[in-house]
């Protein structure tokens, strides 16, 4: 048994340094251009150099996403931007345009992985992308275990799968509806997310259907935490979570709780057992409802919004460590949501069990003793018997 990579989304530097240090064993980023996330603040080159730097200290791996589809103008500037990613020595970019495989494999020595935006759901598919040099092929995210199985056995490639993250009406991202209602393309980077809109509901006749609430059509969320073991008997090469404009607490928690079911799989496999509080843990990091999507090959109104829903904005998070002394046992932390004294809270971090913690004080900046951390990013410091790390988290206590 092969343990498979977990592969995490990073915004900015920040989430990458994050992703790695909570468990990922690379992350795939977004370059100043032709990579589909345009609203994300993206990485400069410089940037790029520093992640993987730091990554390449960690013994992980950097991607960067060049999976844009090329108009006519792109077509002079996508040598020299390769050639600059190539300079930044990334691991490997990830790419759907023919184009953009054929210039990087002709005048680069850069890894080449197929985004899923190419839909690759069979076997001559991927028989195909491998001919042309790819190394990894990323899986239309409606493939079945079926579908993945047979290519696995079929194709001597290396295969990633989604198993965590946001979904979309179209097939892997090949939808046009943003763009004929809001001119942003959503192959280009652009996506403003119709499909998560309220509509009326028209019959034949044209007559509104009035319904208990507004109609949609929007994907669920994909998790496959129950089926992470079987995946990996599978022999999926990397697991990839969607969600390069997630914060640092989502990213940390969805990258911290498949390390921990990758690893209690791989280091034990006969005592394995599914805990079902990472699931409620995922849950709560989210405001989606989540399934396993195509996986099982069923795919009915279970798995989309079409009634409308409640996406209440999570407010879990309340700060992050900036700094610990291990002398005093004062943490320094920084506010990300209200929190005052005698909450009782959860501390968590790559390198310890989750602890348990009633806060009894908290002294500000001015080293005033203060009831209430109410102002966006306040720095507090609270006082921490166990010892903390830089960039451990603190959220609300699970009831």
């Amino acid at each position: 048994m092969i343990k498979p990579e977990l592969l995490a989304p990073a915004g900015d530097l920040e989430r990458l340094k994050i992703a790695l240090k909570y468990g990922a064993d690379a992350v795939y980023i977004g370059g100043p251009s032709l990579n589909l996330r345009a609203n994300a603040i993206n990485f400069t080159i410089d940037e790029i150099k520093e992640g993987v730097k730091f990554a390449h200290k960690l013994n992980k791996k950097v991607y960067v996403t060049v999976n844009i589809l090329l108009h006519n103008q792109e077509l002079d500037s996508i040598t020299n931007y390769l050639k600059e990613l190539e300079s930044a020595k990334v691991d490997a970019i990830i790419v759907s345009d023919p184009v953009i495989i054929k210039e990087a494999l002709s005048n680069t020595n850069l890894e080449v992985h197929l985004s899923t935006q190419a839909s690759t759901l069979n076997i001559e598919a991927a028989k195909f992308w491998k001919s042309v040099g790819v190394s990894r092929i990323v899986l239309a995210r409606e493939c079945t275990r079926e579908d993945i199985k047979e290519i696995i056995d079929n194709v001597d490639v290396e295969i990633e799968t989604f198993i965590h993250g946001a979904m979309c009406a179209g097939y892997s991202g090949r939808c046009v509806m943003s763009n004929f209602l809001t001119n942003r393309d959503a192959n280009r980077g652009g996506c403003s997310q119709i499909c998560r809109w309220d509509f009326n509901l028209l019959s034949e006749t044209k007559e509104e259907i009035k319904g208990d609430k507004p109609f949609t059509f929007s994907s669920k969320d994909l998790s496959m935490l129950k089926y992470i073991p079987e995946m990996i008997d599978m022999g999926i090469s990397s697991f990839k979570i969607e969600g390069r404009m997630r914060s640092l607490y989502y990213i940390a928690t969805v990258v911290s709780i498949y390390r921990k079911v990758i690893d209690e799989y791989c280091n034990d496999k006969k005592s394995y057992t599914y805990n079902k509080e990472y699931e409620k843990i995922l849950r709560r990091c989210a405001n989606r409802d989540s399934v396993p999507q195509f996986f099982d090959g069923v795919y009915n109104s279970s798995c989309s919004y079409y009634n409308g829903r409640i996406e209440v904005s999570n407010q879990d998070f309340l700060g992050i460590v900036l700094s610990y002394d291990k002398d005093s046992h004062i943490a320094t932390i920084e506010q990300r949501n209200y929190f005052k004294k005698g909450d009782l809270v959860e501390i968590f971090g790559p390198n310890h069990d989750t602890i348990t913690y009633k806060i009894d004080e908290i002294i500000d900046e001015d080293n005033n003793i203060i009831d209430i951390v109410r102002h966006p990013k306040q720095v507090v410091k609270i006082k921490v018997d166990n010892v903390l790390e830089v960039d451990d988290m603190i959220k609300v206590k699970y009831m």
